[in-house]
């Protein structure tokens, strides 16, 4: 194999209708170079590639032409500032998941030292996220998947966070209360056309039933006699589920039931407050 420069493979691999920034972060971990380290590429981008670190990349392109998650190429997914080790066990988190971070912690914010669990957490993303922004808090987490639950007590060992995590069915054997309970369910319904396209990630953590929202009413049903009074529950949901989701949580008994736009302007997550 004839001896590419950087700006070549990086051009070449585009071509394969991968995008720069993934190109660039693929070519950085054949490097065993950083994330942040794209200046780098620039100022180097005539050096040539060994054999070995061509190799490598190319390895990581097919793949990634293939629908593997880049997360899962390098390793390492950046949510609301951490970085997170995350693999095949666990979901990729995505950026649309820290509206129901910063809506969290919106609710939290008048609460000394407030009592709050995470279901469903994955590489414990969201759990993470508002024990950093919250170090007061007592966060737990719960999941269904051992596996998972390693991925999530990794990261918070690595992050130095101290989140209580528990193998378990969402609030099914939980004692006490809590002043917010938070999840991220599976809500795709089973027979959706999008599910081909996330054959790499776990199925149980993905989908929900025949209309999506099994796993959501399972935790609309669960959550009341889990909140203190005023306690909130706020659930990540589908981009055309908000309305249903709404009603379960009316249903429920809560009030103040709303919902909330992510970055694209999609009614992502919903909500509401035990009177």
């Amino acid at each position: 194999m004839p001896e590419q420069r950087i700006s070549e493979a990086l051009t070449a691999t585009q071509a394969q209708g991968i995008p720069r920034l993934d190109a660039q972060l693929l070519l950085l971990h054949a490097l065993g170079r950083l994330p942040h380290e794209r200046a780098w590429l620039l100022a180097h981008d005539s050096d040539e590639l060994n054999t070995d670190t061509q190799n490598r990349f190319l390895a990581l392109v097919q793949r990634r032409v293939g629908g593997e998650p880049l997360a899962y190429l390098t390793g390492i997914k950046e949510f609301f500032g951490l970085p997170l080790q995350v693999d095949a066990r666990v979901l990729d988190p995505r950026p649309d998941t820290e509206t129901l971070v910063e809506w969290a912690l919106e609710c939290m914010a008048a609460l000394p030292a407030p009592r709050v669990i995470d279901l469903g957490t994955g590489s414990g993303a969201i759990a993470l996220a508002l024990k950093h922004s919250r170090p007061d808090a007592q966060v737990s987490a719960v999941d269904a998947s051992a596996e998972a639950l390693a991925v999530a007590q990794a990261n918070a060992q690595r992050l130095g966070l101290d989140v209580a995590f528990r193998q378990g069915n969402w609030l099914a054997g939980m004692d006490g209360t809590f002043d917010l309970i938070v999840s991220n369910p599976p809500y795709i319904a089973e027979g959706d056309p999008h599910l081909a396209a996330l054959g790499h990630e776990p199925r149980q953590a993905l989908t929900a039933g025949a209309d999506g929202l099994d796993d959501i009413r399972t935790l609309a049903a669960q959550a009341p006699a889990r909140l203190c009074p005023g306690g909130w529950l706020l659930l990540e949901h589908g981009w055309d589920q908000a309305a249903a989701v709404r009603a379960l949580l009316a249903a429920a008994g809560l009030e103040a039931v709303q919902s909330r736009r992510d970055l694209s302007g999609i009614e992502r997550c919903s909500g509401g407050r035990l009177p």
